[in-house]
Order: C-alpha cells, then sequence, then structure tokens
C-alpha cells in the first residue's frame, strides 16, 4: 500500500510540474498570442526593431534538421543495435555497447564545438565540393560550400540521435524470447530471416517508440545546432544553405532580447515546440497501440 502510494505521489508530480511547465510558457507567450495570433506561424518575419516576428522560418528548419538527422540516424542506429545483440562476438558486445552509451552521455555543447572546429571545416573543403561537383544538379546540392549550414546541423544531430535509438534498440532485441528465435533457426531460417520474421516484428512497437525519442532529441536540441546552423532566417533549397531552428532561437535570443514583445515571441516559439512534443509523443502512443493490437490478432 505504501509503495503503491508513493508511486502515484510519483507519478501525480511528474504531471503537475509538466502542467506547470506548460502553462508557465504559454502565460510569457500571452502578448505574441495577442499580437499575431496563428499568423506567427505563416509569418516569416524577425525583426526585433520593428517588433515583428514570425515563426515559419524556424519552423522549417526544425523540421527539415530534423527529418534529415532521423533518415540517417535510425538505420545506422537500428543496425547497430541489430549487431551488438545478434551478430557480434560476446567479448565486443560489452565494450561496443559502453562506446555507444559513452557517445550519449557527450555534452551537446562539446559535440557543437567539435562540429564548428573539425566537421565543418572538413565538409567545407572535402564533402560538400565534391557533391557539389557531382550532384550539384540538384538543386539540394547546389550553392556554396560553407562550413555552417543545413548539413553540418543535420550530421550533428545524427551523432546525438544514434546512441538514444541505437541502445534502445540493443535491448529490445535483446529481449526478444530465445525461444522464438531458436525455433526460426530450426525451421531452417538463416539469421537474416529470423531477424526480419521474428525479431523485427516482435519488437517494432518498442522502435517506433525509439525513433519518437529520437525526434525528441532532435526537435529540442539547441546548443550544438545554433553552433553549426548559420542562424539565418530563410528556406535554402541546398543542404549548404544557413538557417536555424525553434530551438536554436531561443538560446540565442532570450537573454539578449530587445522588447518585451520579442522575449513573448521566444516564449511562442517554446509553445510551438511543446505542441510538436505533444503529437509526436501522442502519435508515437497511437501507433504502438495499434501495432500491438495488430499483433496480437496473429
Amino acid at each position: 500500500m505504501l509503495l503503491r502510494g508513493l508511486a502515484g505521489a510519483a507519478a501525480l508530480t511528474v504531471a503537475i510540474v509538466l502542467v506547470l511547465i506548460a502553462y508557465k510558457v504559454v502565460d510569457q507567450a500571452g502578448d505574441a498570442i495577442s499580437a499575431f495570433g496563428l499568423g506567427f506561424i505563416t509569418s516569416t518575419e524577425w525583426n526585433a526593431v520593428t517588433n515583428q516576428f514570425g515563426a515559419l522560418d524556424l519552423i522549417w528548419g526544425t523540421a527539415v534538421t530534423s527529418l534529415f538527422a532521423l533518415i540517417l540516424a535510425v538505420p545506422i542506429a537500428i543496425a547497430i543495435g541489430l549487431f551488438l545483440s545478434e551478430l557480434a562476438p560476446r567479448r565486443l558486445r560489452a565494450p561496443v555497447g559502453a562506446l555507444v552509451e559513452l557517445l550519449a552521455a557527450i555534452p551537446s555543447v562539446v559535440l557543437g564545438l567539435w562540429g564548428i572546429l573539425v566537421m565543418g571545416p572538413f565538409l567545407e573543403s572535402h564533402i560538400e565540393p565534391w557533391l557539389n561537383i557531382h550532384l550539384g544538379f540538384i538543386p539540394l546540392f547546389g550553392g556554396t560550400p560553407s562550413n555552417v549550414g543545413l548539413l553540418p546541423a543535420c550530421l550533428v544531430l545524427t551523432i546525438m540521435v544514434v546512441p538514444i535509438v541505437a541502445s534502445i534498440s540493443r535491448e529490445l532485441f535483446d529481449s526478444v524470447p530465445g525461444d522464438l528465435k531458436a525455433g526460426s533457426l530450426a525451421l531452417g531460417s538463416t539469421r537474416w530471416e529470423m531477424v526480419r520474421s521474428v525479431a523485427i516484428p516482435q519488437v517494432s512497437g518498442g522502435l517506433v517508440a525509439a525513433v519518437i525519442l529520437g525526434l525528441a532529441r532532435a526537435l529540442g536540441e539547441a546548443i550544438a545546432v545554433s553552433q553549426t546552423i548559420g542562424g539565418a532566417l530563410g528556406r535554402p533549397t541546398s543542404i549548404f544553405g544557413s538557417a536555424d531552428t525553434l530551438a536554436s532561437r531561443i538560446a540565442n535570443q532570450y537573454q539578449g532580447a530587445a522588447t518585451s514583445l520579442q522575449t513573448s515571441s521566444l516564449a511562442y516559439l517554446a509553445t510551438i515546440l511543446l505542441v510538436f512534443s505533444l503529437v509526436a509523443n501522442i502519435s508515437a502512443q497511437l501507433i504502438v497501440r495499434r501495432i500491438r493490437r495488430r499483433m496480437g490478432t496473429r
């Protein structure tokens, strides 16, 4: 009875804290909501001199960087999870797994600094010119190579998302009952066929949840992105161009906001981020439930 009460109190505390955070953010965004309404979401202007603010370019930058980071990170992370749980020699699983988890512990500001000093110049000197020469006819790879922009920001986010999804994927694949794996192999399946037909379907709901956690990490990252993305408004068609994100703009300008309306507009950006996170988590829950229901009917 005591344990149930303590657990319930802990859960209630978390819920209350979340509600208070959301209330405070929305309350601080009240002036901007009154001044701009939903037009704030569709406006591209951000001018502290004229007190005109809009979030469209920042929403676009957030969506593009997060999407590209997931496209790059999820296959790599799931492959790492499969390797550590099914393919790696036992003597390698512990050290490699520890290194993957250690990557998640690196402070974002350190990754951002590495992105500025090492990765950005390398991309500008080698990778981006090669992409421009061979794929420049595609607008995505056109433009002038730069050491800051969408590509460095996406790669930094990829590095931050991979260990989260990989660690969860490994635990999920390790949780698949050994009898199911052994039975599939005994029936003549290759190891890859066992993974594809037994292991992945068993943990598909958990993999979706892992991807959503990675998405939340990418959406909310501020420091590393602000160091590598360039901080410019606009929606460049090339991944070499500079842009900005919701979280990056909040981190860069909140302390130095010139007017109360600018501060309120930054809180409006935070409100949009909260809504994105809420929608992502609800969508993940619905997807996981549907997958589990479908698996239960088989």
